[in-house]
């Protein structure tokens, strides 16, 4: 979460030095073609169109740098009012394929949605270490459902951050395997250079494009 308000600082200052660098820049460019001409060769001048072509090639650069800092602005205060917009998700359920942290084997909701052309779905579970702890025999029709935190033995799972996968099996053969999306209570709202981010419990982050469903 560091990352987002370093990176917002890095742009501030990328913007305010290329905004600052570049008007000297110009005018360096000016004293050094003064010069150029005060110093050429009588008998061989420079062609005036050169001087063009070179005046037109830096005004180029340089309102090209303009159009970044400008489009840098654009992107902070959209970046910003999305976060505004998003605010109102603070405490409310989302739904994306991300993680969940469990505590105290509280039951999670999970969106189940295997190929049409599955005749078995399984969801495999894992914990932070990307370990298998179960592997739960859903059946194949689409839907939300609820599930009680269990590992293969039908113990409560512990407290921590677990993963889901879905698994397409045709006639034993597994077809695609796919993230599950679950539904999280949203703690924050940040920005990113990726657009606004909303965070979990456990530290968990998704973009705001990747969420699937907002309910109270």
């Amino acid at each position: 979460m560091e990352v987002s308000s370093v990176t917002g600082a890095s742009r501030s200052g990328s913007t305010q030095t290329a905004a600052t660098t570049a008007p000297s820049d110009y005018d360096t460019f000016l004293k050094l073609l003064t010069v150029q001409m005060q110093n050429q060769d009588p008998l061989n001048p420079i062609d005036s169109s050169d001087y063009a072509v070179q005046l037109a090639t830096f005004s180029s650069v340089e309102q090209q740098t303009k159009t970044n800092d400008l489009l840098e602005t654009i992107h902070g205060s959209m970046s910003a009012m999305g976060i505004t917009q998003l605010a109102g998700w603070v405490g409310k359920e989302v739904r994306a394929a991300m993680p969940v942290q469990i505590t105290d084997a509280a039951p999670v909701s999970l969106v189940s949605s295997p190929l049409v052309s599955a005749d078995r779905a399984v969801m495999v579970v894992k914990d932070a270490d990307g370990a298998v702890v179960n592997r739960v025999d859903l059946g194949v029709d689409p839907g939300e459902f609820v599930w009680d935190p269990v590992d293969i033995e039908g113990l409560p799972l512990a407290d921590g951050l677990y993963s889901f996968e879905l698994e397409s099996i045709r006639n034993d053969e597994t077809l695609q395997t796919d993230v599950m999306e679950t539904y999280a209570t949203v703690s924050e709202v940040q920005s990113s250079s990726l657009g606004p981010l909303l965070v979990f419990p456990g530290e968990v982050a998704v973009v705001s494009s990747a969420v699937a469903a907002v309910r109270n």
